[in-house]
């Protein structure tokens, strides 16, 4: 095509008797040709055709953008389309694929013409594979900082400004327990002897991906169901009920029920709104609940409880007390400890996803927790999803070269060579916004079949959500945010506690990593899986609940509950835990001793 110039254009606009004064202007449409590989009679018949369909527009810069982006964008992918297309119906020889390779590249310079010299894409390189690697084993060979750029797998590479520009990086931001002098510095040789395994049996814990969207509704009545018996049962056990009447029949007298609560309609629960269900064998039927003489109460749907009241006509309970569930024990501290001896403390690091800002997929965040890693030497570190964010906008909008799992792969691979030289367990928790894995909850451990031996005695993987046992210390750990959605259906009246310290008891009281129903939209749940593998064992002696909401630490009937908050909160550094854990040796009584914790949340 012949090179077009300002002064050809102008030639043709005096044709057309098309008036421009503007040389800005004549530019403009010359780097429109040169962009859109037309000559200068071709602009001009597309835009008299656009400005007659538009009242005979002035040819400005204004209306020019309008133009550029109505009739020459669509026009260059339909095209290219239509090419593509041709291509795949002629036989593929060496020349095709060549005419193919350089129609894509005019795209992407047509993308580039529009885009700042910052967010140009990335051009594919032509190369012949003399000697195949795969990609993870070329990736072991880079450091991590190198592994995680976002070179390798976005054509966007302008690193967050807000994230490297913030302030306050370590500084403590909650303190728990006795940390005068604590040491957050591991141990020469952290991990080492280190135990780390579920609580559960091998046979019963959550070991890989199942079928899910098969639920009928009758097999979730079935759980709730049996749910309410079985709480109701240690109900009537412990607080030495004789037995249950039903829901719905009048009486003239104080009666006892069990049921779980529910709305009366799908808006949030309030004082109003609140229902007791019955379970299958107390007669399964719904009764509204009167409040108004309850001093004290916390409630939210899903929540099983025992309430006494009166019933008179049979259409409405009066309660006038209300029953809340009671905890399990604490693991047993009889296998704990064989030893007599004094033991080091064991020092854990928790860290939750996203481990990029929201305006950019370079992981610097991660890179500098990786830092902090090295620096301070813990003897485990839980790390909590989602590593690859399906909320983030470059993932929605597949502003990404690669795929999701190479991207994870990338990310994982990073951590383990990162924190190589430090020798610490990596324990890693998958979260429902993990946009390459299942989506469903109780969710399975992530898979990485390519790790070495080396690697795989350092990893441990986890399903959502999970009790895990190190050296002799319960963790429950859960990646789902119960805090925020429970904290948006829980209603209260007199409470002498915080929000924060209610949901906490209720999910120990309740025995579950979960007891919202119906869960939050975000949540896909099976619940016969749920059954199995969403309840308590014990209580654990910490509890770790990531949340969008505020980080803390707290004690909640002797667990104590901690929201390390995430690594990164939209375009800025956000923060994440460590746990000082100082155990004794076994009593001589066997008595259970609760282990001393130290812990902090720590601005990244």
């Amino acid at each position: 095509m012949a090179l077009e110039t300002t002064d050809n254009l102008k030639a043709e606009l005096e044709t057309f008797e098309v008036t421009c004064k503007d040389d800005s202007v004549l530019d403009k449409m010359v780097e429109l040709c040169m962009c859109n590989n037309m000559n200068t009679q071709q602009m001009l018949n597309e835009w008299i055709a656009y400005s007659s369909t538009n009242d005979r527009l002035e040819l400005n810069l204004n209306n020019l953008e309008h133009f550029e982006h109505e009739v020459l964008s669509k026009r260059s992918k339909s095209k290219l389309s239509a090419w593509i297309d041709e291509s795949y119906n002629r036989t593929r020889d060496i020349h095709s694929l060549e005419e193919l390779i350089r129609a894509e590249e005019e795209e992407e310079n047509l993308l580039d013409s529009y885009s700042t010299p910052g967010k140009s894409s990335q051009k594919r390189v032509l190369s012949t594979p003399e000697h195949p690697q795969s990609k993870r084993t070329s990736a072991l060979l880079t450091s991590p900082g190198q592994l995680l750029s976002p070179a390798n797998f976005s054509p966007s590479v302008t690193p967050s400004q807000k994230y490297s520009q913030r302030g306050g990086k370590g500084e403590v931001v909650v303190s728990f327990g006795a940390v005068q002098g604590a040491r957050w510095t591991g141990r020469k040789d952290p991990g080492a002897g280190v135990q780390v395994k579920l609580l559960e049996r091998p046979e019963e814990s959550l070991r890989s991906g199942y079928k899910y969207m098969f639920q009928r509704l009758r097999d979730v009545r079935n759980v709730l169901s049996e749910k309410i018996e079985e709480m109701g049962e240690k109900l009537r056990s412990h607080f030495s009920i004789e037995e249950f009447s039903a829901v719905s029949l009048p009486a003239q007298d104080s009666i006892t029920v069990l049921g779980q609560i529910c709305c009366d309609g799908n808006g949030k629960l309030n004082a109003q709104s609140v229902l007791l269900e019955a379970g299958p064998e107390h007669g399964g039927q719904l009764v509204p609940v009167d409040l108004s003489e309850l001093k004290q109460y916390s409630l939210f749907p899903g929540q099983v409880v025992m309430m006494e009241g009166m019933n008179t006509t049979g259409k409405k309970l009066v309660a006038s007390k209300l029953y809340e569930g009671v905890p399990l024990p604490f693991y047993s501290t009889s296998a704990k400890m064989e030893t007599n001896e004094a033991v080091e403390p064991l020092n854990i690091l928790v860290a939750c996803g996203p481990y990029t800002p929201s305006d950019s997929l370079t992981f610097d965040p991660l890179i500098d927790l990786i830092n902090v890693i090295v620096r301070d030497r813990p003897d485990v570190c839980l790390l909590f999803g989602p590593f690859v964010d399906s909320k983030h906008e470059q993932i929605e909008k597949g502003k990404v070269t690669e795929t999701f799992e190479t991207i994870f792969y990338r990310c994982i691979d990073s951590i383990v060579d990162g924190t190589r030289s430090v020798g610490c367990q990596l324990v890693f928790v998958p979260a429902q916004r993990d946009v390459h894995h299942e989506f469903v909850y109780p969710q399975p451990p992530f898979i990485l079949p390519n790790l070495s031996k080396d690697q795989a005695q350092r990893v441990t993987l986890v399903p959502d959500p999970c009790t895990l046992l190190i050296d002799g210390v319960t963790l429950g750990l859960t990646s789902s945010d119960i805090l925020f959605h429970m904290g948006a259906e829980e209603i209260s009246c007199g409470a002498s506690s915080d929000r924060f310290s209610r949901i906490l008891n209720h999910m120990l009281t309740q025995k579950s990593y979960y007891p919202l129903y119906p869960p939050a939209e975000e949540v896909n749940m099976d619940y016969e899986k749920f059954q199995i593998h969403g309840q308590m064992l014990v209580t654990p002696d910490i509890l770790v609940v990531p949340s969008e909401l505020r980080y803390f630490v707290k004690d909640v009937a002797g667990c104590v509950c901690v929201n390390p908050g995430r690594l990164t909160k939209g375009q800025v550094g956000g923060t994440y835990s460590r746990l000082l854990i100082q155990r004794s040796a076994a009593p001589e009584d066997g008595k259970r001793e609760s282990p001393c914790l130290t812990a902090q949340v720590v601005k990244i």
